[in-house]
This record gives structure tokens, C-alpha cells and sequence, in this order.
């Protein structure tokens, strides 16, 4: 490598800490045009699902999702790496199988050589093959803070989609992957972290989806989203709002990345998990005995999370005893779902 700088040092928020908070976003898109009624459209911009989801045939429908961001680590290969990842789990959140993707690229060439681009994208490339998918092309621009990320096509059963919408009361809330990403990205900016707890985060960021999608198939989730910018809470919120109904959270249940509770209690966050839990004041009630660090890890923007499932309690059960034993994926039951209250969510 001909430069020795460091990625993250060019960047002034990483990864999905860059994300437009919520609450502007939402602003944002008031300004666009309503839908046009196109029957073959199953899932388009009327929620906050993952991908659109069009109908092709009555056996074939197209999964579109895009996703890229600023750089989240300082190893371009890794790098790479975690935003395939990141942006593959948009199709594994569908239920759908990545079929082709295109690379999105903002790089400072003259700074940063060749070199260093040529290994974001063989990160990239490596894990997309990993998926089963394939680089068909993709498009780049001069850009003094490098961004990178893919826009990925995948397929999917036109009555076999998931969407982050239909869960019931009942519901057990099932999380794949440990939380804390945003803080630990954040540390490891700071030279905070030890090199066990950047491979710890390093290697959950780039671990795909992909099994825990696939098993989901001999089940019947009734909603699944992909934890990412908007913080566990977050996207729990917009499901359990967009479902009409109220979640319980136990804290106690809630994975986290080793290290995560002490870097908080070091104050140490990304902005946008701060933005995230000013945007979900009014919609989470918190135990009394959680603290303010604790409700903030549980916003905490993360990159490349893993699913958040809602499943009937015995499937539940199933899903989590497969995964364990046929993957080792250390699967979480963090909560239950309830008929609608007065707020979405309930910590305790």
C-alpha cells in the first residue's frame, strides 16, 4: 500500500453514523412524488421496509436495495467487506437471495493511490462471492471523504417476501447479533479499543445474514427488519408502529459487543445514537432503573446488525435452537410482542 493514512481519519461521521437522522429524513421525503398504482409493486416507499420488492412472474419478483456509507474502519479489505455486508442484508431482511450488485464509489484517488481502492473492492467482491452474487459493474467519483457501498438486486417468491410490517400480539422478538457497533466504531476512532474488541466488531460487521434469512424460510416470521443507522430501538419502533402494536423490550436479554458498557460509561457515542434517542423520547417508555447509558446503547447506530424478528413463540424457539446448533449464531429472545399501548416500546 502506498499511503499509510487512515480511512477513518477522512471521514467526519463512520459508517451508518453518517445516515441523515430520522427525523430529517422524514422531512425529506415529504418533497416525493406519491406512487403510481402499479399492481406488480409489493413493496415500495409507503413504510420503512428494507428494499422495494416488484412482481415479475407469479413465481419471480425483483428485490432493489442500496446502501453506502463513510468508512468504518481503517482496513480497506475489511472495509469492503463490512459494506457488502451491509448492504446484502437489505435482501436477507426481504427474505430474498442476492443476485447481482453495483458498486458505489467516492474516493480521493490523488491521496490515497489506487491501491487502497483496489482492496475496498475486493473486500467487497470477496463477500458478495461469498453470498452467492455477483459484480456486474458499478460507477465512481473523485470525492475528498471516501464513501463506498452497493446497490444489490435479489429474488424472492412474489408471496414469500418479508416486510418489517404484521407483527402480532403474542410474538416473541428474536435478535441475531449482539448491539454496540456505533460505540465500539466510535472508540476504535479514538484508539480506545484493544485489538480483541476491534476483531470482535470487525468480524460481526462482515458476518452476512445469510443463514439466519435462509432458515427463516421453514418458518413463518410475522415481521423482519435488519437492525442498522436508526438503533435496535429504532427500527423496532417503526415495526412495532407500522404493525399497530406495542413492544417489550428486556434489557437484560439485549446481546451487546464486549466493551460496549464501559466505553458508554465513558460517554463514549456517535452522534447519530444521540439523534436516534432524541427522535424516540416520546414513542419508548424506559424502566426506572435504566440508566441513561443503558437507553442510549439500546439507540445506539449501528452498521451491518443483524435481523429483528418477529415469530410466533414455539417457532421462536425452533429458530433459535436451529441456528445455535447448525450455525453457532448466538441468537437472542429480547421481548415479546403486545396489543397497542399508549407507546410502542417498553424497556424494563
Amino acid at each position: 500500500m502506498t499511503n499509510q493514512l487512515k480511512l477513518t481519519a477522512l471521514s467526519s461521521k463512520a459508517g451508518w453514523g453518517c445516515k441523515i437522522g430520522p427525523e430529517d429524513l422524514a422531512q425529506v421525503l415529504r418533497y416525493l412524488p406519491e406512487e403510481t398504482n402499479d399492481p406488480n409493486l409489493l413493496v415500495g416507499m409507503e413504510g420503512s421496509d428494507d428494499g422495494s420488492v416488484y412482481k415479475l412472474t407469479d413465481d419471480i419478483a425483483l428485490i432493489q436495495t442500496v446502501d453506502f456509507f463513510t468508512p468504518i474502519v481503517d482496513d480497506p479489505y475489511m472495509f469492503g467487506q463490512i459494506a457488502a455486508a451491509n448492504s446484502l442484508s437489505d435482501v436477507y431482511a426481504m427474505g430474498g437471495t442476492p443476485k447481482t450488485v453495483l458498486n458505489i464509489v467516492a474516493y480521493p484517488i490523488e491521496n490515497l493511490g489506487p491501491e487502497t481502492l483496489g482492496e475496498i473492492l475486493r473486500g467487497s467482491s470477496d463477500k458478495v462471492k461469498e453470498a452467492g452474487a455477483l459484480v456486474v459493474g458499478g460507477h465512481s467519483i473523485d470525492d475528498k471523504e471516501p464513501k463506498f457501498g452497493l446497490s444489490v438486486t435479489g429474488l424472492v417468491h412474489p408471496e414469500r417476501y418479508y416486510k418489517n410490517t404484521g407483527a402480532r400480539p403474542g410474538d416473541v422478538l428474536v435478535l441475531t447479533k449482539p448491539i454496540g457497533v456505533g460505540i465500539l466504531t466510535t472508540a476504535l476512532k479514538k484508539d480506545l479499543l484493544t485489538e480483541d474488541q476491534i476483531t470482535s466488531v470487525t468480524d460481526m460487521m462482515r458476518t452476512l445474514n445469510k443463514h439466519a434469512s435462509r432458515a427463516l424460510q421453514t418458518f413463518n416470521p410475522s415481521a423482519v427488519t435488519d437492525i442498522t443507522g436508526f438503533g435496535l430501538l429504532g427500527h423496532a419502533y417503526e415495526m412495532a408502529k407500522g404493525s399497530g402494536v406495542s413492544f417489550e423490550i428486556d434489557n437484560k436479554h439485549v446481546a451487546l459487543l464486549p466493551g460496549t458498557k464501559d466505553l458508554a460509561n465513558k460517554q463514549v457515542f456517535p452522534a447519530g445514537s444521540r439523534t436516534n434517542h432524541a427522535w424516540l423520547k416520546e414513542y419508548v417508555e424506559y424502566g426506572k432503573d435504566i440508566s441513561t447509558e443503558e437507553e442510549l446503547i439500546l439507540c445506539d447506530s449501528i452498521t451491518s446488525g443483524g435481523l429483528l424478528i418477529s415469530l410466533p413463540e414455539e417457532e421462536a424457539k425452533a429458530y433459535i435452537n436451529y441456528l445455535s446448533k447448525q450455525y453457532f449464531i448466538e441468537v437472542q429472545e429480547i421481548g415479546k410482542v403486545s396489543e397497542q399501548k399508549e407507546k410502542s416500546i417498553y424497556v424494563k
